[in-house]
């Protein structure tokens, strides 16, 4: 019995082993039973995040805005981002924060902003973490009723204009509109 343990171990390895193991006593099928439960979520593939990206860019050059575009996945990690010939580099990172924000909680930056203005008591969620940037420019992506992620955009002479480019970034993909509602 030991020479035929120490030959599965040299044949198969410890992970054979182990699964083997698992297999003969039953808990395999625990096994399976637990991936089961591991929760399923679309994922943002970087080729649409980069499709995005370049419709933004291109949107704000045509009217002569030199900006940055970031588009992160629904946990804010950067997916894929651009900064136009020209664009400061100041908004390389004013597009990545806005597009963790956006992501982060799901809404439009410009939103957020006009609600933090408006409610003054508010004003801490602008100090959550070092990542969040409270002002236009950062639009949720969502695409089959599921926000994975989010693009933001920064350097046009206006948030609003910040927003249009975002929103050329989200129809080049085909997600939802989520341009922020009238003020």
């Amino acid at each position: 019995m030991v020479g035929t343990i120490q030959a599965l171990k040299r044949g198969i390895g410890r992970v054979g082993m182990m699964a083997g193991i698992l297999f003969l006593a039953g808990g395999w099928p625990m096994a399976a039973s637990a991936a089961d439960e591991l929760p399923k979520e679309a994922v943002l593939p970087a080729t649409l995040a980069g499709k995005a990206v370049q419709a933004a860019l291109d949107f704000c050059k045509k009217d002569g805005y030199r900006v940055s575009a970031s588009v992160v996945d629904r946990a804010g990690v950067l997916r894929a981002m651009m900064r136009a010939d020209g664009a400061g580099p100041h908004t390389v990172d004013s597009s990545r924060k806005k597009a963790y924000t956006a992501a982060s909680l799901r809404r439009a930056t410009s939103d957020l902003a006009d609600m933090i203005a408006k409610q003054p008591a508010l004003q801490a969620l602008r100090e959550m973490n070092e990542s969040i940037l409270m002002v236009g420019g950062g639009l949720p992506i969502e695409i089959a009723g599921e926000v994975v992620g989010a693009i933001g955009v920064g350097g046009a002479p206006g948030t609003h204009l910040d927003d249009a480019c975002a929103e050329a970034g989200l129809d080049a993909i085909g997600a939802a509109s989520k341009m922020p509602t009238a003020k």
